[in-house]
């Protein structure tokens, strides 16, 4: 059977800086907010100072920081990339960590080292014939952002973000096609601390860091951050017109179904939706939707919006939609009134959907995540944006955690992987046959790095075992899955082998 995979299409893997890179103080780098995280889901390791009047960072906890060292990518990246190559990538996608480049991120000039670590990071991705993908700020906002400025909260981070997106952009121009703004930034109703790089920072709030801010500070807060997306947009229109700024965000909610016909199981699955898609209304649109003006009306939200912030977001639209996707849910209104689902949610002011079991999927990933596998859930999600938005589509994440250890001859077997993935990129390919115009796949995270949900190694998704734990002891040995011959075997036929 012909493969729909279209000619060039950008086969490969993803990753971030903070899950794998290590080296968090070295060569002048600072701490970002990550670094300061046991789990992107739990609250940040940060303590009020009363002499400083400000927070800082505690690590008083037992829990040992994993990304500290990563994976030690920092050191190893070239025996790593050359593994990636080993599978034929044609891209892959990792992240600049922000405080390499400005260590507390309003500094006037950059760090000279941080730029040359990434220069040879890229050169070396284009010497094994990888597109770099590049994410300019995936939950990695200098901390001293946040404890100084309360992170997106204060506008003048709009010109702290100008200075190093403009660093960036000049000093990689050619050698980086393909770039993506803020990582799923609307997850930081849920997590705003890392996802949303916002911290409350008044005094009387320091009990309660990482309280759930508020309506207003979340709206304000994106509304600098879409300022932000679109000066990025018209940074790299001005600095190198043939590389590409695309946007990125969590999709999987997209894939909300509803329980029942009943019309509140209908409109508490479109509103999950729209959860989701203000924010890629807004840079994809260039305006704010109508629907979300009824959410700030009932949640007392003014936006305060400078002259011309409306007329840069309206100019200077993303060129392409990246997006994760991992899971699928479902919307009743049944278990929510029953109060039998974990989540109230669904609204624009809630983080998720009320959640059930879909009775029609009959695989989830092993113990001790669970999450409900979807495929089908993919080529939904990949229809939805294209007739949306009718702009690319870049899917620069989706993957499967698993628990798993060397067996007794130094081996992963990972035939749960080769199906989830096969399964996913049978209806990518479909998506394609729909009419879906789809750039390329990356697999989240193709060699075993710190995950973000928990901060720990157990959780692993690679094609490449990474020989550490979550106690933090480990050679760091890499040894390769046999999941990774048969992703190479998919890259080489373009997709032709799924049909095998």
């Amino acid at each position: 059977m012909a493969t729909a995979f279209p000619e060039g299409f950008l086969w490969g893997g993803a990753v971030a800086a903070n899950q794998l890179e290590g080296a968090y103080l070295e060569d002048g780098k600072q701490l970002n907010v990550t670094d300061v995280m046991t789990g992107i889901g739990n609250k940040p390791d940060i303590e009020w100072n009363e002499e400083t009047g400000k927070w800082e960072p505690s690590f008083t906890h037992d829990f040992v920081h994993l990304s500290e060292e990563g994976i030690d990518f920092y050191h190893r990246y070239k025996d790593d990339l050359a593994l990636m190559a080993g599978m034929g990538f044609k891209a892959f996608r990792t992240s600049i960590s922000w405080a390499r480049i400005f260590p507390h991120g309003d500094e006037e000039e950059p760090n000279e080292a941080g730029l040359a670590f990434y220069d040879d990071l890229f050169d070396t991705m284009l010497e094994l014939g990888m597109e770099p993908v590049v994410t300019i700020s995936h939950y990695e906002t200098p901390l001293g952002l946040l404890v100084d400025y309360g992170g997106w909260l204060d506008r003048r981070m709009i010109g702290f973000w100008e200075r190093y997106v403009r660093t960036v952009l000049t000093r990689y121009k050619g050698k980086v096609k393909y770039w993506m703004t803020f990582n799923e930034i609307n997850v930081g109703r849920m997590i705003p601390f890392a996802a949303g790089g916002m911290l409350d920072i008044h005094p009387t709030h320091k009990d309660l860091p990482n309280a759930d801010l508020t309506q207003q500070q979340l709206y304000q807060g994106w509304h600098h951050q879409f300022v932000a997306n679109a000066l990025a947009v018209k940074l790299c229109r001005e600095i190198d017109p043939a590389a590409k700024m695309g946007l990125m965000l969590s999709q999987s909610a997209i894939a909300t179904y509803p329980e029942t016909c009943n019309p509140d199981d209908i409109l508490g699955a479109q509103r999950t939706q729209r959860l989701h898609s203000f924010f890629s209304d807004v840079m994809l649109k260039g305006r704010y939707p109508g629907y979300v003006r009824r959410i700030w009306e009932e949640n007392d939200v003014e936006l305060e919006i400078a002259d011309g912030d409306m007329e840069l977001i309206a100019n200077y639209t993303n060129d392409y939609f990246g997006f994760s996707y991992y899971r699928s849910a479902v919307y009743s209104t049944r278990a929510i009134n029953e109060g039998t689902t974990t989540s109230k949610g669904g609204g624009l002011t809630s983080g998720s959907a009320g959640t059930v079991a879909n009775p029609y999927l009959s695989a989830c990933s092993p113990e001790p995540w669970c999450w409900p596998v979807d495929p089908k859930g993919l080529r939904y999600v990949c229809n939805y944006l294209q007739d949306r938005y009718d702009v690319p589509l870049f899917i620069v994440e989706n993957g499967i955690g698993l628990d798993e250890n060397l067996d007794a001859d130094g081996h992963i077997d990972d035939p749960f992987r080769v199906e989830y993935v096969r399964d996913h990129l049978l209806q990518v390919e479909e998506a394609i046959k729909d009419g879906c115009d789809i750039m390329g796949y990356l697999y989240w995270g193709p060699i075993d790095v710190v995950s973000a949900g928990t901060g720990e190694m157990r959780k692993r998704y690679g094609f490449v075992y990474v020989d550490r734990f979550n106690d933090g002891h480990g050679t760091l040995e890499r040894v390769k899955k046999n999941s990774y011959d048969w992703y190479k075997a998919v890259i080489e036929s373009n997709g032709e082998i799924l049909h095998a």
